[in-house]
């Protein structure tokens, strides 16, 4: 197999499905437009942005059922290249619903379908046979799968010295500190929680940061402060990038739009300034498209630009 500089896992891929109506009355038939597919889930949705920046990586996912199919063909109409695990249950499907008459979005998710040992068995050699720069692990763990599951991974990455990205929350990302990981991408409030804090102010955020990297958890953390933009820290850094001021559509594929960002300029051996601008630049250019459709490279190029300015 062709060797690659970045693979991404999606343990929980789906098939993305949104749609517009007009008017949502209760115990009524809601018409809807023909609805748009697009293959999702973290990892999925990363490889899918750094191809958008003219970047390539190969997109390990599981697919099961007559779902996972169509997900495989979507992915491979991104042309982006792709290890497929097949799995007994079905790819779950997540749905987006607009509201033309009021703009509201109606965010439907369902939960992964259960992954057994063997099935498990056979994601983690697929990982251990590649050997990439930079391997990101994002999304929600299915169920079956250990808790420790994301943690086994960054033992694989540690005996392979490819740089681990796990965007994912709760103990699936606690396991993985542990081991140790390259970089994290935690929102204010899962950082809180990382450190046992109940909640964060946003002057508190530098250090809480440090408190994971002091102890081997991770080597970068970038906090994503929603509208307010997002922070990187290190040892020795910290960047704070304010989010830029865009015209908002939807939310979904932001935060992975914003790692993908990130993982490509990093490929690109640029400067951390740079990564968390074009990370940031990425998140808000996902934001300015409806559905699961993440960013266009011209709105990234042009946010990037900006806040380099800045």
């Amino acid at each position: 197999m062709e060797s690659f500089d970045i693979v991404t896992i999606t343990v929980n891929s789906a098939l993305d499905k949104s749609t517009h109506f007009k008017g949502l009355v209760p115990e009524q038939k809601i018409r809807c437009e023909e609805p748009r597919f697009d293959a999702g889930g973290g990892g999925i949705n990363v490889s899918k942005a750094i191809s958008r920046l003219g970047g390539t990586s190969l997109a390990v996912f599981t697919s099961g059922g007559p779902t996972g199919k169509m997900l495989e063909e979507l992915v491979a109409k991104e042309s982006i290249a792709c290890e497929a695990v097949a799995v007994q249950s079905w790819t779950r499907e997540s749905f987006v619903a607009v509201d033309d008459n009021t703009n509201s979005q109606y965010r439907f998710g369902f939960t992964g379908g259960k992954i057994s040992e063997k099935e498990s068995d056979r994601i983690l050699e697929t990982i251990a046979a590649l050997k990439p720069k930079f391997l990101v692990a994002s999304g929600s763990l299915n169920e079956g799968l250990s808790i420790d599951f994301y943690s086994k991974i960054a033992e694989i990455a540690k005996k392979s010295n490819a740089k681990l990205i796990i965007d994912t929350s709760g103990e699936a990302l606690k396991k993985a500190l542990e081991v140790g990981v390259y970089m994290i991408k935690p929102n204010v409030g899962e950082l809180a929680k990382l450190i046992g804090e109940e909640r964060l102010e946003l002057e508190e955020v530098n250090e809480a940061a440090k408190e994971i990297i002091a102890k081997g958890g991770a080597e970068i953390v970038v906090v994503s402060l929603g509208p307010q933009g997002a922070v990187l820290v290190t040892k020795d850094v910290y960047e704070f990038v304010p989010a830029p001021n865009v015209a908002k559509k939807s939310t979904v594929g932001a935060g992975d739009s914003m790692v993908g960002g990130m993982v490509w300029a990093l490929s690109q051996n640029k400067s951390l300034k740079e990564v968390i601008r074009w990370g940031v630049a990425c998140g808000s250019a996902a934001t300015m498209n409806e559905g699961t459709q993440l960013f266009k490279f011209e709105d990234a190029k042009r946010l990037f630009e900006w806040l380099n300015n800045k």
